[in-house]
């Protein structure tokens, strides 16, 4: 395994187990080298699919990976088994060896699990997703006590540098007027948006306590992260 894939610091039980690739260990080229996973972003398909392959090789998890059509919504799917055919920017499931995965560059990947093991979750968390609800409908599917959740937060566009408008504001201030503390108001009149920040406030509302991760920014760590 690449050294510089992360390993999440987070009290999990031992049948857990959570990756979060960086850039690199894979053969794409160009602004996507290496290890580029998304098929939707104009990489050579051929070169999409042998990174695949090598993640796969590497972990040898139990059941293939649900890679799943992210379209910056709310929608959660629970993985049986079965393929996932509609669009979701979440999957959880309380199937032991399935294989949750979301896909990331500047946007916030939460990873979930409760203290018993029982259930797993990992929600794609761009603004749209996050301001639409995919936290509490993603702990919603996982039919946990909220207060055995953890959750660890993987690497994302920081607060130093992911500037937003008006809009992304309202979206988030609308659900929950604390939501202003994660907004610094810039002289150009646009926003630096802690999304890091927005997550925590969004699960300890939601009952959960145990939260690690979130010091990663993508947009510091080039080296790392696309």
């Amino acid at each position: 395994m690449p050294n510089d894939w992360l390993s999440p610091d987070w009290p999990a039980p031992p049948r857990v187990h959570a990756i979060s690739t960086t850039r690199n260990g894979g053969v794409s080229r160009g602004p996507y080298a290496s290890l580029n996973l998304g098929d939707h972003v104009g990489d050579n398909d051929a070169d999409v699919t042998e990174n695949r392959r090598r993640l796969q090789a590497e972990l040898q998890p139990p059941h293939a990976p649900h890679w799943l059509r992210q379209v910056h919504r709310a929608q959660v799917a629970r993985l049986d088994g079965n393929p996932v055919m509609e669009p979701a920017d979440a999957a959880f499931s309380d199937r032991p060896g399935e294989v949750c995965v979301i896909r990331t560059a500047d946007c916030l990947p939460v990873l979930l699990c409760d203290r018993g093991g029982s259930g797993v979750a990992a929600a794609h968390c761009g603004w749209r997703s996050m301001s639409a609800g995919v936290l509490e409908n993603t702990v919603k599917a996982m039919w946990v006590e909220p207060a055995s959740l953890m959750a660890w937060l993987g690497p994302a566009i920081g607060p130093q540098a992911y500037e937003v408008g008006d809009d992304v504001m309202q979206a988030f201030v609308d659900h929950d007027v604390h939501a202003t503390a994660a907004f610094r108001h810039q002289p150009n009149g646009k926003w630096l948006c802690d999304l890091y920040a927005l997550a925590r406030m969004r699960l300890y509302a939601l009952g959960a306590r145990d939260i690690s991760g979130g010091g990663l920014g993508t947009c510091t760590d080039q080296q790392r992260c696309f």
